[in-house]
């Protein structure tokens, strides 16, 4: 049997996993009495919550005696590391395109990781059906892609079809009649060369993710390059600084639908699931052959937000989470380090706290969400950016935006991104709606998004990436807030936050356990504000008709983990347990505030 690897890669919510879907559900990786969802490949309860894909997860199905592996990848910028690793284990890509958004900045840079392999891509324009769908437009956009991107001439020549994958239709051309995805699975058939199946040679793999089983313990995921993998076999695992350790592989396992099928022996081609070598990392060589050359370093782009995660040493401190200590937290990130390439973890020297770096602040808050949910309680500092030094120059990480907006709100957009250092690079008006596209640095992106959505409406879209490093654009200036921060501890009333939402956005309700130092609104104003959120009305035997209004109180929104992490200033810390997400200073007293203030002469 012929092996046939692809992976499905493309922007976020241009329909890739609602694509694998399908071809599963045509592929027969399913049986009759079988009952199936959506979305069958978001398996993980944040990306069923969030509705993307988080980790990248491959599957297989057969079609006409040939054994087709599909990977499934996020869609999403910050979990590109996912999408980098998971390209070497694939002999062609599925480019995913939405037929009216056309290419967006994620498409751009998975595109630019499956040409730089060698791929030669095979593109799908999904959502045909859409009244603004534009098809042909959109080739021509991604073909202007191909070129942008410097492919090569077998690239350029890519083939393409249309679909409407959440019916389960494709199409060669827009005017033909089809009822399956049959056109696709023939054209995979016909442009995907079958994997090379060197069986006479040594065995030889490398891991491009990793799983964990209860019984079995670490699971290297990769595809085998050589040989035959088989039970029992003793192997070498070769590092890139040379170093060699011996080791078994217990068991081999290849997927099968969504299934894991263990079997007796996996040939050269296919990708597999191996267990018995606990050390095992991504990257890393396993074969039968001491003598075996290495299998090329997995290359990932370096990470360009950092936070510093802390012990939680709040009032409320392990009162509603088990894992609260320094040695809980080092555990879990180095138990995700292993797993998660994209992240780098540093011990700050002389504190309970670690530096975390990322490839943006949702591949963070997936972590930090993950954490909580296991029961820690841990503080977060504001997320910052990591600047570079190349020849002695100042460099930081631009990021490539692009924004749908409403034409009424395209002026105040232009001028919230020029205040960010932003520089346009295109505008399209079509239909009373605009699409700007802008080169922005990472650091005038945090924050942004909250302000965004408020003078849009709610209305605009906003979608970016990692594009490239260059010198530092300088300062920029920032809308400051002032936060309402409690000078008691207790339990807020109705009675005191209604005398306080006219001074700004409150942030609790009332029966809210707050502290000293704790935030519990924003002000209107761009200063501090100490105010007590527990001061009762003074009760008499005298009732007036001035003085005993009602009390209505404007409706809060709980905020979530993303949009606390952007709210908070250099010397606040959003605090963070497996029942609440606080904001508070990082000096809780006020002295002592000041203090701090006057020391770093701000």
């Amino acid at each position: 049997m012929t092996i046939r690897n692809i992976a499905i890669i493309a922007h976020v919510d241009h329909g890739k996993t609602t694509l694998v879907d399908a071809l599963l559900k045509q592929g027969g990786a399913f049986a009759e009495y079988e009952e199936v969802g959506e979305l069958i490949m978001d398996s993980n309860a944040q990306e069923k919550e969030r509705g993307i894909t988080i980790y990248a997860k491959n599957t297989s199905i057969t079609y006409k005696d040939c054994k087709i592996n599909i990977v499934d990848t996020p869609g999403h910028a910050d979990f590109g590391s996912e999408v980098e690793r998971i390209l070497r284990t694939v002999d062609c890509v599925l480019l995913v395109v939405d037929a009216q958004e056309g290419p967006m900045p994620q498409t751009k840079f998975v595109l630019k990781k499956s040409l730089e392999l060698g791929l030669r891509p095979i593109v799908v324009i999904n959502k045909i059906d859409k009244p603004a769908a534009r098809p042909m437009e959109v080739v021509d956009e991604v073909f202007d892609l191909f070129v942008a991107l410097k492919a090569n001439d077998k690239q350029l020549d890519f083939p393409y079809l249309f679909a409407v994958a959440r019916e389960g239709i494709a199409k060669r051309t827009i005017d033909d009649r089809s009822e399956d995805l049959s056109p696709l699975f023939d054209l995979i058939m016909e442009h995907v060369q079958p994997a090379e199946q060197n069986l006479k040679a040594p065995f030889r793999m490398q891991p491009s993710s990793l799983s964990y089983d209860n019984y079995l313990g670490r699971l290297a995921v990769g595809r085998v390059y050589e040989g035959v993998a088989r039970p029992g076999d003793n192997v070498y695992v070769k590092t890139a600084d040379g170093s060699v350790r011996k080791s078994r592989i217990t068991k081999v396992f290849v997927a099968e639908g969504l299934k894991r099928k263990e079997v007796k022996e996996a040939d050269a081609g296919d990708i597999v699931t191996i267990a018995g070598i606990p050390d095992i990392y991504v990257g890393e060589t396993i074969t039968t052959d001491e003598q075996a050359e290495l299998l090329p370093a997995i290359r990932i782009d370096p990470p360009t937000i950092s936070m510093n995660f802390l012990v939680n040493n709040s009032p409320f401190a392990g009162k509603e989470g088990k894992l609260v200590t320094t040695r809980h937290i080092k555990e879990r990130l180095e138990k995700e380090r292993e797993t998660n390439v994209g992240l780098k973890v540093e011990e700050i020297p002389g504190t309970d706290s670690y530096k975390v770096s990322g490839r943006g602040e949702l591949h963070l808050s997936v972590l930090i969400e993950d954490m909580r949910r296991e029961g820690f309680e841990l503080q977060i500092s504001r997320p910052e950016v990591i600047m570079q030094e190349e020849n002695g120059e100042k460099l930081e990480p631009i990021e490539h935006a692009i924004i749908d907006v409403p034409e009424e709100f395209t002026g105040t957009v232009i001028d919230m991104l020029a205040r960010r250092k932003g520089e346009m690079l295109d505008m399209k008006t079509h239909e009373k709606n605009t699409r700007l596209e802008y080169k922005v640095p990472t650091r005038g992106l945090l924050g942004f998004r909250g302000d965004f959505i408020i003078e849009t409406r709610g209305e605009g879209i906003l979608t970016h990436s990692f594009l490239v490093y260059e010198p530092y654009k300088g300062e920029m200036t920032h809308n400051v807030h002032g936060s309402m921060v409690s000078m008691e501890n207790g339990v807020t009333v109705a009675f005191a936050l209604w005398g306080l939402q006219e001074r700004g956005r409150l942030f609790v309700i009332p029966q809210t356990k707050v502290y000293v130092g704790m935030i519990v609104g924003e002000s209107n104003k761009s200063e501090e504000m100490t105010v007590n959120p527990t001061k009762e009305k003074k009760l008499s035997n005298m009732r007036a008709s001035g003085s005993d209004e009602a009390i209505n109180l404007v409706p809060v929104q709980p905020m979530t983990l993303e949009q606390a992490l952007e709210y908070i200033a250099e010397d606040e810390l959003v605090e963070v347990t497996p029942v609440s997400i606080r904001l508070r200073k990082k000096h809780l007293v006020q002295h002592e505030r000041k203090k701090a203030q006057r020391a770093s002469g701000k």
